[in-house]
């Protein structure tokens, strides 16, 4: 009788142990669960589309906006189109895949990226564009250099050089680029209005050095005298020196836009005239700034201005 209830005993103490057991392991998991979401949830993702990394003034930047999210414990995650819209287009896709928090898009064309900020729209993801505009979709905050003024600044200088009278080059950008455009307007905002400066070559170069040269080879083999180049962007520029080194026209007065180690170097040595300064670090930082202030549902402004300046030899 005694064994009967030392044995029932036994079996009830063993139940109760099992099912204090089964009761407590789903809670544990639970909240192992509970902390990886709140791991997940806590952390603020932000995708940077990069126009390309073949140019070092968008390495800057893009550096520029790595350190800052570094620096800010943000994940940035970045993708290069190598200056081809449809793998712009394509990446941005990715990106809206992973649902980013905010997307910063440095376009590769203004107009062609519009479907890509259309569908971060659609995806209800703030689009940020940096250095260069979209001309479509709905872009919350635009950080950028004035290029108009970037531009009115590069001529002012070119009309000065040459005294109010000569043949003036203009390399082109990306075309359907804001930048180009921009840049190019504030340049004819001057020198349109100079009787005696005329624009005697107006060719897109594609903001490549190798273009640069090639186009400018052409426009020296029409026999045009010229006395000013003014290119889009530095690398352009240089590879218009290149050019003019090679015809023996040392003498004409270049002047790019960007500050690249590269052109400041050749302004150093007397290659190049001048460069308007940007400053891709501080459009990379702000760009990041503004998306995380766009996260955590601050209110920003559509559009900020880096400051530019011109750096000559002077």
């Amino acid at each position: 009788m005694f064994s009967k209830f030392k044995l029932g005993l036994l079996a009830f103490l063993v139940i109760g142990l099992l099912a204090a057991c089964s009761t407590e392991s789903p809670t544990s998991d639970n909240n192992d669960e509970g902390d990886s979401d709140a791991e997940s949830d806590d952390g603020m993702h932000i995708g940077l589309a990069v126009s390309t990394q073949n140019n070092p003034f968008f390495v800057t930047l893009k550096e520029g906006a790595e350190a800052k999210a570094e620096e800010e414990g943000v994940d940035l995650t970045v993708v290069d189109a190598q200056d081809d819209s449809a793998q712009q287009l394509s990446s941005i896709e990715d990106l809206i895949q992973q649902e980013v928090d905010v997307l910063v898009i440095n376009p590769t064309d203004s107009e062609a990226v519009v479907s890509a900020v259309e569908a971060a729209n659609d995806a209800d993801i703030p689009v940020v564009t940096i250095d260069r505009s979209a001309d479509g979709g709905e872009v919350v905050a635009h950080v950028a250099s004035d290029n108009v003024v970037g531009g009115e600044m590069a001529a002012d200088y070119i009309v000065e050089q040459l005294g109010g009278e000569g043949n003036v080059v203009e390399l082109e950008g990306i075309p359907g680029s804001s930048a180009a455009r921009e840049r190019g307007e504030g340049f004819h905002n001057v020198v349109d209005e100079e009787d005696s400066i005329e624009v005697v070559a107006q060719q897109p170069a594609g903001f490549e050095r190798a273009e640069g040269l090639s186009v400018m080879e052409n426009i020296l083999q029409t026999g045009d005298e010229i006395d000013a180049v003014f290119a889009h962007n530095d690398e352009m520029a240089l590879g218009a020196v290149r050019a003019l080194e090679a015809a023996g026209q040392e003498d004409v007065t270049v002047v790019g836009f960007d500050a690249i180690d590269d052109a400041v170097e050749a302004i150093e040595n007397g290659e190049m005239d001048a460069t308007v300064a940007q400053q891709p670090t501080v459009i990379g930082e702000r760009g990041v700034e503004i998306a995380m202030a766009i996260a955590n549902g601050e209110e920003v402004d559509d559009f900020e201005a880096v400051d530019l300046e011109m750096v000559t030899a002077e």
